[in-house]
């Protein structure tokens, strides 16, 4: 005789349950389940409320902070330069004096904070008005060291839209009181993907404001920002 699955149990083979207790055991557990994936989500919503927008909108603030976003042939993706260049406005509208940027340097191959720094210079920011953090291996790194190691309390953060608000959480989280430039980008197969991934970078967002766990690199205190500013102050 064959054997009968029990009642509501998914037999091998089959998708859909057989039973109606089955059936609504299988919505609810879906239902569940995207609870739980966008409950991240919407909480970074909530922290992040209007404290984003654009350049022109930006507050004054003395310290930009750029996230990387990678490199190709060692030269800023076309997403990194657009933070970039968003950066330079900002300092030639005179809404920041030091520009903090942030990023992969792993390898010695690889510089992310010093292929930002040439961009930033070729586009008139001066070289002293730029300070490299080479440890900021995510984004939560990125927050903490800009906190713990430059001793940067007050900040605009520039990244893309939809990374901008797990940027201000994360931050807040780490102390920085912070207001978001989103920059803007075509729909296309980049931007998607970055939708989609941040999607599970909420859930590790949520787990790092929840552990705070240190920077992979924390090292000693760097008087980099404070050294920019004072030069910005004493300026002509």
């Amino acid at each position: 005789m064959p054997h009968e699955p029990a009642p509501g149990r998914l037999p091998r083979g089959r998708l859909v349950p057989r039973t109606t207790r089955g059936r609504r055991r299988a919505v609810q557990g879906l239902m569940l389940a995207t609870v739980c994936a966008l409950a991240p989500a919407t909480w970074l919503h909530a922290v992040a409320g209007d404290r984003t927008g654009t350049v022109t909108g930006a507050p004054d603030r003395e310290v930009a902070v750029v996230f990387g976003a990678g490199l190709r042939e060692g030269r800023p993706t076309p997403y990194l330069a657009h933070r970039l260049d968003a950066a330079a406005e900002l300092y030639r509208a005179g809404k920041v004096r030091v520009v903090l940027v942030t990023g992969d340097n792993s390898r010695v191959d690889y510089d992310e904070p010093d292929a930002m720094r040439t961009y930033l210079v070729r586009r008139g920011v001066p070289d002293g008005r730029i300070v490299s953090d080479h440890a900021g291996f995510d984004t939560w790194d990125s927050c903490v060291r800009a906190k713990r190691i430059f001793g940067v309390d007050r900040a605009v953060l520039v990244t893309q839209g939809f990374h901008i608000k797990r940027a201000l959480a994360l931050c807040d989280a780490a102390g920085i009181e912070s207001y978001g430039v989103g920059v803007a980008e075509p729909h296309d197969r980049i931007w998607y993907y970055g939708g989609v991934r941040e999607l599970f970078a909420a859930g590790k967002a949520a787990l790092d404001v929840a552990l705070r766990p240190d920077p992979r690199f924390l090292g000693p205190r760097e008087a980099g920002v404070t050294e920019a500013l004072a030069a910005s102050a004493a300026a002509p």
